[in-house]
């Protein structure tokens, strides 16, 4: 499976797509009310099956309504009921029950089967409209669903959902394998080394944000000049998303060009980011490691984490010594055993890539002398 996203260029008739995601949020709303009364009255969750037949027998008495196609509707009932599923699997966790949404914010709807044909050049069908999107890349494969999805600033995007056909990537072996230890300091440290620094795009972009803010907050409520600071602030926060992920994607083809196999250690973010905050979030090392899973698995090479428990920081990378303790404020330490010197963050992602090659079993893949664990 392969996700494609391209633009839709800005026309008039955009309007038509905008008042089916409406229509599609009336409907998500419609149906967490049934829920939620079918609950009340029968204590028991009503099936998606019984949903969808009532759905589609309001559908045909409701003109707009039926500007959502049918499979869009059958799409919305099944995710409320895969949302109502994890609610009641992990509702220990704190995950909360679907609920109500605005629909001037509701962001899409999606086709599966039908309701779309794919026409010439950069041009698709959708509907009775005809709709011309930035064609970025070739469109190859299986198409499986399209999603139509609106942004915070009004604008539509096609994202689409392939079963790529072609031919698998050129596999690239360099027999490497390394240890990658995560900091607030240095986002990334590696075993043979070399620092990872991160932009901390957010950081950089602070003072423009707190500008944009204090502008929307003193236009008048409803008045068109807050919704054009609205849309400046949104615009910020957008260019910072933008900039945190394109360097996420050239570093993890960057790492996965440079090692087969790359060790990481299993890490509670949430935890980290109620102690932290704001820093654990403009790192985003969350959203890192699900672009570097995809890359490496797209080019053939392993991401390993090893135990959340492992002591890293605690442990000697030359002797294999355990401290009893040893604070965050320590950035190096002597081993009393050994007495070779230790940087905290080297010395955790050398253990990080020992533990990591001992685990997944290393064969033909060579390691770094400086990551041997004696």
């Amino acid at each position: 499976m392969k996700t494609l996203k391209f633009k839709l260029y800005a026309h008039k008739r955009n309007r038509h797509l905008k008042r089916t995601i409406n229509a599609a949020g009336v409907i998500y709303n419609h149906c967490i009310a049934l829920h939620k009364r079918y609950y009340r009255m029968y204590g028991k969750c009503l099936s998606c099956a019984k949903l969808q037949s009532h759905i589609a027998k309001l559908r045909k008495r409701n003109p707009f309504w039926q500007s959502l196609g049918s499979q869009a509707v059958q799409d919305i009932c099944q995710r409320i009921e895969k949302a109502y599923q994890l609610f009641f699997k992990h509702n220990k966790k704190g995950v909360r029950p679907p609920g109500f949404k605005k629909v001037k914010k509701y962001k899409s709807f999606t086709l599966k089967q039908a309701g779309y044909k794919f026409l010439g050049g950069n041009r698709v069908k959708i509907g009775s409209k005809i709709y011309q999107f930035w064609k970025s890349r070739e469109i190859e494969g299986t198409v499986k669903t399209l999603t139509i999805k609106r942004t915070t600033l009004g604008e539509l995007f096609m994202v689409i959902v392939v079963v790529d056909d072609g031919s698998p990537e050129v596999e690239v072996k360099t027999g490497r394998i390394a240890g990658f230890d995560f900091g607030l300091k240095t986002f990334l440290t590696c075993s043979d080394g070399t620092k990872i620094e991160s932009p901390q795009f957010f950081k950089q972009s602070l003072n423009a944000i707190k500008k944009a803010s204090k502008q929307h907050s003193k236009k008048l409520t409803g008045s068109s000049n807050r919704e054009r600071a609205r849309k400046n602030l949104v615009r910020k926060y957008e260019g910072i998303s933008n900039r945190r992920r394109d360097w996420f994607w050239k570093l993890a083809h960057e790492l996965t060009d440079k090692f087969d196999v790359l060790c990481f250690e299993t890490l509670n973010l949430k935890g980290m980011q109620r102690l932290w905050g704001r820093k654990i979030s403009d790192l985003a090392f969350s959203e890192f490691l699900q672009i570097l899973e995809w890359v490496a698995k797209k080019k053939n090479k392993m991401v390993v984490f090893i135990d959340q428990w492992y002591p890293s920081s605690k442990t000697c990378s030359s002797c294999g010594h355990i401290l009893e303790k040893i604070d965050l404020s320590i950035r190096e330490w002597r081993c009393p055993s050994c007495q070779s010197v230790n940087g905290r963050d080297e010395n955790a992602s050398r253990n990080i890539c020992a533990v990591g090659a001992s685990t997944v079993g290393l064969g033909s893949v060579s390691r770094y002398e400086t990551a041997i664990a004696v």
